[in-house]
């Protein structure tokens, strides 16, 4: 292959048009099922390839010699397995068939790393048609996948982290074009980084996401370390409910070079799987998650038994697991050295009934210690504000920080973005500590609790100087929450009432 300059944009759009032979034929949520796994089989046969010819090169025809040190790689690909050999009988009959065979092989000649990952994936499928059109399909989209624009051999790209930005970008557009459905798995980069930069992450450091989705921000966080020490000294761990999802999150690991990684199938709330050797919550240094907001369906039945306690605060509503998750990863946290960031909807701040005495706790054991709010249509999976919650095992004050960086972002046709300043001021303040005029305060608790543990943004900072300001949206959506929690009380009176009848 030629030597050709290359560039991100350059391997992005190659990427990008690869999906126009989808298109039409399976709906846009489920592009990344085939999409990102050729992407992977891909860059896994042109970097085994470059290992090749570079050993060739050095060692000539001593084909056992090179045979050995292929041994040692990071990977193995199995003869037959590669890109290039599904590429040369992309003609033939079988395509489905035969890139299935293939992914299998890699996955059982690396079960170690990629145990199950191929497992929930499938190119042989009634998805695309039948045999025929299927075949044509796959033909064409092994054909985009021969571009000389996506000759992805390590020694082309050089240091630059073009695949893992590669896969990033299509997650991303996957998210943009198929909405909620994708949204509910992607972090933007933005908001990852945010996250990792206030968790602050050390050498050393054991990482959780209980809700891990494609990874982003776990990968966040070990690429900030590797930035400041040059080492790869810390273990991520993860979480994912959605097995296709969970595929695509160790192929993103491993595409990143992140091998000390342990990522779990499963749900965490119902069935957490990060456990020690005698079957308790496992512990981590930094906790960091962006589950999906007011989960309805999220185990409140089995949660008064739960076996390790974490509802001991309180059991939250049956229809929304939103503090479900917060408990989760605060029992999570490592005494001393935890701490966690959790995105959350805003009616966590200020909900009524088990919530408000879930936060009351929260707040009176000293474990909350910021409320960040962002700007609204930042996530695809909804166009309402978030916010960020950090909590740390380990207080210097018993206070709380509130930081309204609502206003600061770049305003998009569909979706805002955070711009680099945007990011750094909210950096900078929570480093600080101090009271910022209209942007942030440091609440003691005894303020906290005179405002009956409502942690409402508006409550604390005064967004607009000299002006009498209401948030018609903010008000809506409380006013909406107040008139669910009450449908679910009345609910719970007559469950209580027909209990009650002879």
């Amino acid at each position: 292959m030629s030597q050709t300059a290359i560039g991100q944009d350059s391997i992005n759009a190659a990427l990008w048009a690869a999906c126009d032979t989808l298109r039409g034929v399976v709906d846009p949520s489920t592009y990344k099922d085939y999409v990102l796994p050729m992407l992977f089989l891909k860059y896994v046969s042109d970097a085994w390839q470059d290992h090749c010819d570079t050993y060739k090169a050095q060692y000539g025809d001593a084909n056992d010699l090179i045979e050995e040190l292929l041994k040692t790689e990071r990977f193995i690909l199995p003869p037959g397995a590669s890109f290039q050999a599904l590429h040369a009988a992309r003609f033939e009959p079988g395509n489905g068939e035969r890139i299935d065979r293939a992914l299998h092989a890699v996955e059982d000649a690396n079960i170690a790393k990629l145990r199950d990952v191929f497992q929930s994936i499938g190119f042989n499928s009634s998805k695309l048609g039948d045999e025929r059109q299927k075949n044509d399909i796959l033909r064409h989209l092994l054909e985009n996948f021969a571009r000389p624009e996506l000759d992805l051999r390590p020694s082309r790209l050089g240091e630059l982290d073009l695949i893992g930005n590669a896969y990033e970008y299509l997650v991303s557009r996957f998210a943009s074009s198929s909405g909620k459905t994708a949204g509910e798995f992607y972090t933007p980069p933005e908001v990852s980084r945010l996250m990792a930069q206030l968790m602050n992450p050390q050498q050393g450091d054991e990482i959780c996401d209980p809700a891990c989705g494609f990874g982003s921000l776990l990968l966040q966080c070990g690429r900030l370390i590797r930035e400041r020490t040059g080492t790869r000294r810390y273990a991520l761990f993860g979480q994912e409910a959605i097995g296709n999802t969970w595929a695509l999150a160790k192929m993103n690991l491993f595409m990143h070079g992140e091998d000390n990684h342990r990522i779990e199938w499963g749900d965490t709330l119902r069935n957490p799987k990060l456990l020690t050797s005698d079957s308790g919550l496992r512990r981590f240094d930094v906790v960091v998650a962006n589950p999906p907001f007011s989960l309805e369906k999220w185990g409140h039945e089995a949660a008064e038994r739960d076996r390790f306690r974490r509802f001991a605060r309180g059991v939250p509503p049956r229809t929304k697991g939103d503090y479900a998750f917060i408990l989760h990863m605060v029992e999570t946290m490592k005494p001393g050295s935890g701490r966690m960031a959790v995105i959350v909807p805003h009616g966590v701040l200020f909900r009524g009934a088990a919530e408000a005495r879930i936060r009351r706790r929260l707040v009176e054991e000293n474990l909350l210690d910021a409320v960040i709010g962002l700007p609204e249509k930042l996530f695809y999976s909804t166009g309402i504000p978030g916010a960020i919650l950090v909590f740390r095992k380990s207080k210097a004050d018993d206070e709380v920080l509130f930081i309204d960086a609502s206003r600061g972002y770049e305003a998009g046709k569909t979706q805002n973005r955070m711009r680099a300043q945007d990011v750094r001021r909210v950096l900078d303040t929570y480093a600080a500590r101090k009271p910022v005029n209209t942007y942030a305060h440091v609440a003691t608790r005894a303020e906290i609790a005179a405002n009956e543990f409502n942690l409402n943004l508006s409550r604390y900072v005064n967004a607009f100087e000299n002006t009498v300001f209401i948030d018609n949206a903010l008000l809506q959506e409380e006013r909406e929450e107040f008139q669910r929690e009450l449908a679910d009380i009345d609910g719970q009176i007559a469950e209580h009432l027909a209990e009650m009848r002879p």
